[in-house]
């Protein structure tokens, strides 16, 4: 369609409306609070961020250390081990050489004692535990009472018991006695263990030896 401008004028255009001062001033504050709140946030990620990295760096060496740690603990306790198993072999050999040295005490002391004796030897030392059992001969029962009598007397025995005494027939025209007695060893005395000796053990160099005749 054609249109004709019979009036010979240009037609007016159509003026724009004039955007009002307030919004104006209000799209202003907006973009400008945006932009705050956008530097806010930029500021407060990049701490944060910050703050996480330290985080996990103090995190990383604190595994670390642990691990070192843990290797360290592993040392500890082998080494442990190790002291617990030599602590273990020189208490055995402490043992073993206070048993020596309390056997040989503990002899001596009987033989000492025997000596003390007219006619009288002994052919058996058994210990178990504190319990001493001696046997032996003697021309007499007053050599018996009188051995006993110096056992009290060492301080180094308790509760001395005869256990029994009974005459004998091994040398002919001979009186003599066989007996048996008990005693406790004391607590202060000598060590822990005496092996049982053979009859006869009187004549050997660890056995009490023959009493005066």
């Amino acid at each position: 369609m054609i249109h004709i401008n019979l009036l010979g004028q240009a037609r007016p255009k159509a003026a724009k409306e004039a955007v009002p001062l307030e919004a104006a001033v209000q799209l202003v504050f907006l973009l400008a609070a945006f932009v705050v709140a956008a530097a806010v946030l930029g500021i407060t990620y990049y701490q944060e961020k910050k703050s996480l990295d330290a985080t996990n760096a103090e995190i990383a060496a604190l595994t670390a250390e642990k691990a070192s740690l843990q290797q360290v603990k592993q040392d500890v306790d082998r080494f442990e081990n190790e002291k617990s198993v030599l602590q273990q072999r020189i208490d055995v050999i402490e043992t073993l050489q206070k048993n020596r040295t309390g056997a040989q005490d503990l002899l001596q002391m009987v033989a000492n004692t025997v000596v003390r004796v007219d006619s009288l030897w002994l052919t058996s030392i058994e210990r178990t535990n504190n319990s001493l059992k001696i046997e032996g001969e003697a021309g007499s029962i007053n050599s018996v009472a009188n051995f006993i009598t110096q056992l009290k007397r060492s301080g180094y025995f308790d509760n001395v018991e005869i256990q029994e005494a009974q005459e004998n027939d091994l040398l002919s025209g001979v009186e003599t006695f066989d007996f048996k007695m008990t005693a406790a060893v004391n607590a202060s005395g000598g060590g822990e263990q005496v092996q049982a000796q053979p009859a006869g053990a009187a004549q050997s160099a660890k056995a009490p030896g023959k009493g005066r005749s």
